[in-house]
């Protein structure tokens, strides 16, 4: 497979796992802010999802609307769904020769979705729950068209590097971001059900209340998005996955390239694995976050160096 072709099938599988993280932490952080009187305000979504300078920032946090609109549909944010969405779309068009015409189609789909008045109509007047659910659906609709509809050769492995790369992103942002979650003495000064919105915006809710028997603690949340192998947005399953796509490549690429990229891979998961967390030390777990969070970008490189060509 030619260089260029992998790196847009890479690319496209992370801009799709980015809308479909995005969409969900935005989905819940409106919901709780509905809930909770003293939930935290928009601040942290917007520089995370958002381009805005600091006191642009300051300007919109306070109106929903604008906040939703910048984060989802503006086409001047380059970080918005919008234009994830459209990225994704444009590169399932560049690569319709190496992705089945029904994958294709179902990111056709979801791109005129979005154009929709109505959606835009639902999510910044009428029921911006209802909105964002309409988009959510879409990303259920590709994602199994993916399994169901995808051929399992090398498109495929480079489809689930790019997706599981950007999924292990995602959990450790939004573990950054609900980080006064997972420090009991936060937690508890917070007051109210941080654990809970940090699992739902995870797709963790209910897989965790089936762990641990509904006992909600910083401590198991943690265990839980971290070391959960049976959880599928959970750093471990993530690098799992992301280490038997990898092996996939053996034989296939310049045996070095493989054994530059299969280290980096191994460490980050190593790190990970064998990383365990005190209670309330919240420097430590900030700098594991920042320390995974880079060794995830070591690895996006090496792809970029060893697979698709970039010097």
């Amino acid at each position: 497979m030619l260089s260029r072709v992998a790196e847009t099938i890479y690319w496209l599988a992370r801009y799709m796992e980015r809308t479909q993280t995005m969409l969900q932490v935005v989905r819940i952080h409106y919901i709780a802010k509905q809930d909770e009187q003293h939930y935290p305000g928009w601040h942290a979504l917007l520089h995370n999802y958002g381009d805005l300078s600091d006191a642009e920032i300051e300007a919109v946090a306070p109106f929903t609307a604008r906040v939703l609109h910048h984060l989802l549909l503006d086409k001047g944010n380059g970080a918005s769904a919008f234009n994830a969405i459209g990225q994704g779309r444009e590169n399932a068009r560049a690569v319709q020769d190496h992705i089945s015409k029904e994958v294709w189609q179902s990111l056709n789909d979801f791109y005129h979705v979005i154009r929709q008045p109505e959606v835009a109509q639902q999510i910044l007047a009428d029921d911006p729950v209802s909105g964002i659910d309409a988009l959510l659906r879409q990303n259920v609709l590709y994602i199994g068209t993916v399994q169901n509809a995808m051929p399992r050769d090398e498109g495929y492995t480079f489809l689930n590097m790019g997706k599981y790369l950007e999924r292990a992103l995602q959990t450790v942002a939004i573990l950054q971001l609900h980080r006064a979650a997972l420090v009991p003495a936060e937690a508890e000064a917070a007051g109210g059900p941080q654990v809970r919105y940090l699992l739902l915006s995870l797709y963790g809710y209910e897989q965790y209340v089936k762990t641990y028997k509904g006992q909600f603690s910083p401590a198991h949340a943690l265990q839980f998005a971290v070391h959960d192998v049976d959880f599928p947005h959970s750093l471990a399953y993530a690098l799992g996955q992301l280490v038997r796509f990898g092996e996939r490549l053996q034989g296939r690429t310049v045996p070095e390239h493989y054994e530059q990229v299969r280290y980096l891979l191994g460490r980050v998961k190593t790190n990970v694995e064998y990383h365990r967390f005190t209670p309330d030390d919240a420097p430590g777990l900030d700098a594991f976050l920042q320390q995974t969070h880079q060794e995830l970008l070591d690895v996006g490189d090496a792809f970029g160096t060893y697979y698709f060509g970039h010097s």
